[in-house]
């Protein structure tokens, strides 16, 4: 039984037509799920009585079951989700003066490699798909009772390595009949690949586009994300170049300070010269460490003097706040894990 969520609003419609419907019940649908959260079929009242059976006969609104839930001290919350099929992924809502943000994980396993990063622990096992996404969102919301106003797709997993579904929840959840989410409100995340940069140009949307950069040469890149070996620095500023020329959109670059790998002040100065006449800007995010991976937080004194070199250098940049990282739910740390021990 297919995942009523699995559908953008024009899919929804050609599946409609499939079973012989108007495709304006589409929209009744939608309004249902997304606008009053109704997940039941037979409450959909404004449907004819013989469709909703046949609705309820062939399409499922299951949402995740919650294996696990941590609260931060900060009131991050940080969910540990159960899939149809067994899999357990993490997705982390947290709460901002300007709304309530979710991070969203796009694959069970992650095979980027990164060695900092916690999630590169556990090997891809899949994608997931669009309505897997969907579904984070959605069961969070109904959780908390409160509307998820931004999404991150900064969670478990490569974004661009699972392209397709990506865009289709991306399209989704900015639809207007659905989720309603701001196309400004959302940010996809890549650790790079070109090929999703240059394929993103044309999906004629106004989202946020993120690179985790992390390094200001190739040497130190490739040692720490091997997926520099692939797609090199001055490739990735060009795939950045053309983006924001043919979107007109400003590009985040997100930089993990790690003691005495990448955080001295000659780096930044190679950093600004990188990113010299590009329309971007650095998120500096202090390490949040994982102790298998052996690398340790920089001093706040060092992370001030790299933000300071990055200004005088006339690079816009903002040191990132941390979310949940007394609950393992900060940039790079989830991994599937249980509160109690690690997820199976």
């Amino acid at each position: 039984m297919s995942s009523i969520y699995q559908f953008t609003l024009k899919q929804l419609e050609n599946e409609l037509l499939q079973l012989h419907q108007k495709p304006f019940r589409a929209k009744q649908i939608y309004e249902w799920l997304y606008e009053k959260n109704v997940y039941d079929f037979n409450q959909m009242t404004n449907i004819a009585k013989a469709l909703r059976e046949t609705l309820a006969a062939t399409f499922s609104t299951d949402l995740l079951s919650i294996e696990d839930k941590q609260v931060s001290t900060d009131g991050t919350i940080k969910y540990l989700l159960k899939l149809d099929d067994g899999g357990l992924i993490e997705t982390v809502l947290m709460i901002h003066p300007y709304g309530r943000s979710l991070c969203v994980t796009s694959q069970l396993g992650c095979n980027m490699g990164c060695r900092f990063c916690a999630s590169g622990l556990l090997k891809k096992q899949r994608n997931l798909a669009s309505h897997e996404l969907m579904r984070q969102v959605l069961t969070v919301a109904q959780d908390t009772g409160e509307r998820i106003s931004h999404v991150v797709i900064m969670g478990t997993g490569e974004p661009f390595d699972n392209y397709d579904e990506v865009m289709n929840f991306v399209h989704t959840i900015n639809e207007p009949k659905g989720l309603a989410i701001g196309a400004r409100h959302i940010t996809v995340s890549t650790c790079g690949l070109v090929e999703g940069i240059r394929r993103l140009e044309d999906e004629s949307l106004q989202i946020n586009l993120a690179i985790s950069l992390h390094a200001s040469n190739d040497e130190v890149r490739n040692e720490l994300m091997p997926i520099n070996k692939a797609y090199p620095m001055d490739r990735l500023r060009e795939a950045m170049a053309h983006y924001i020329k043919a979107t007109n959109r400003r590009v985040t670059l997100e930089y993990i300070l790690l003691k005495d790998v990448n955080d001295d002040v000659k780096y930044a100065r190679q950093l600004a010269h990188y990113l010299r006449g590009l329309n971007a800007y650095v998120n500096l995010i202090p390490y949040n460490a994982v102790n298998e991976l052996g690398y340790s937080k920089t001093s706040d004194e060092k992370i001030q003097q790299f933000k300071d070199e990055l200004l005088r250098l006339h690079i816009n940049c903002t040191l990132r706040k941390e979310h949940g990282s007394d609950i393992d739910g900060a940039c790079g740390q989830l991994r599937a894990k249980r509160s109690g021990g690690e997820g199976r």
